[in-house]
């Protein structure tokens, strides 16, 4: 029994290998000849386990992380035309390329990029290796109530940042809640991707413990509420936690057995910015459970 499970973490290993590499190289040679040599199995036979493993032929799921990485590009600040992902995507033409990403997101390159709709996105794009990694990685815990003072963003989540920063102001002058030592805390009080924006709520919190003392930034005090939690790691920048997200109620929840307790989900932000890059934050999601 024991030689059996040295062999199968072996080959866990041999095949988490080759996705780091696929994810580190996509605008490199990612043929089977090539990722075959990094798994260190013959061809023939890498190719057939590595659909046995992941779900998905080689060409496949090279291709939906690629997508990944072009819809990444379309949404972000920087100007990235369809053109130009479709050529990092290794497309040959926009017309391929815009094929493919309607069939993995079921909305156009170009709508898109005028307009990120990560619901929609999160939603339809499925590869069965992540949602099957995603489901490993949940964790059920017993969350301890926390006595926090926050600060209620309310309207456009475009202009949360803006909240942020003055609840940083707040801190700084209060004293209360230094970074280094109290732990920071999101509650989104709806769905910003399917609800009217004048309508989204959401607290930005910090670990306290005393009271909060009188100001003139609208801060006040409330306790998020101890008990059982799903609890999953999101990492990088939480414009694209939704991502994560969507996933657990999607795939994980109603495998589970598990049932939603009638409170928010909250986050738990592990890093500090902007000491941290964006693309190495750490972000804990919460989903109350019965």
């Amino acid at each position: 029994m024991q030689a059996s499970t040295d062999i199968t973490t072996t080959y866990a290993k041999r095949f988490e290998a080759v996705l780091a590499y696929i994810d580190g190289n996509l605008d490199g040679d990612l043929s089977v000849e090539a990722l075959s040599r990094v798994a260190n199995f013959s061809k023939f036979h890498f190719h057939r386990q590595f659909v046995a493993y992941v779900g998905v032929p080689v060409a496949r799921y090279v291709q939906l992380i690629r997508l990944r990485q072009a819809a990444r590009r379309l949404a972000s600040r920087a100007p990235c035309s369809v053109f130009d992902a479709a050529l990092d995507a290794g497309f040959d033409s926009p017309e391929a390329f815009s094929r493919a990403f309607k069939r993995a997101f079921g909305i156009a390159p170009s709508a898109f990029r005028q307009r990120p709709n990560w619901h929609i996105w999160s939603a339809t794009f499925v590869v069965p290796y992540v949602s099957r990694k995603l489901t490993m990685q949940v964790q059920i815990v017993d969350f301890s109530e926390v006595h926090v003072a926050a600060l209620e963003h309310s309207g456009p989540p475009g202009l949360l940042n803006e909240s942020v920063r003055k609840f940083i102001d707040w801190r700084k002058q209060s004293g209360q809640a230094p970074v280094a030592s109290s732990r920071t805390f999101g509650i989104p009080h709806g769905n910003p991707d399917t609800m009217p924006e004048d309508e989204f709520r959401f607290d930005i919190c910090a670990e306290i413990d005393e009271p909060v003392k009188p100001n003139g930034y609208g801060v006040r005090e409330f306790v998020i509420q101890g008990g059982r939690c799903a609890v999953v790691r999101h990492s990088g920048s939480t414009d694209h936690i939704g991502e994560t997200i969507y996933p657990i109620y999607r795939d994980w929840l109603p495998a589970s057995g598990e049932e939603l307790r009638d409170h928010p989900l909250f986050f738990h932000y592990l890093s500090v910015y902007p000491e941290t890059p964006q693309d190495e934050w750490q972000t804990d999601i919460y989903i109350p459970l019965v």
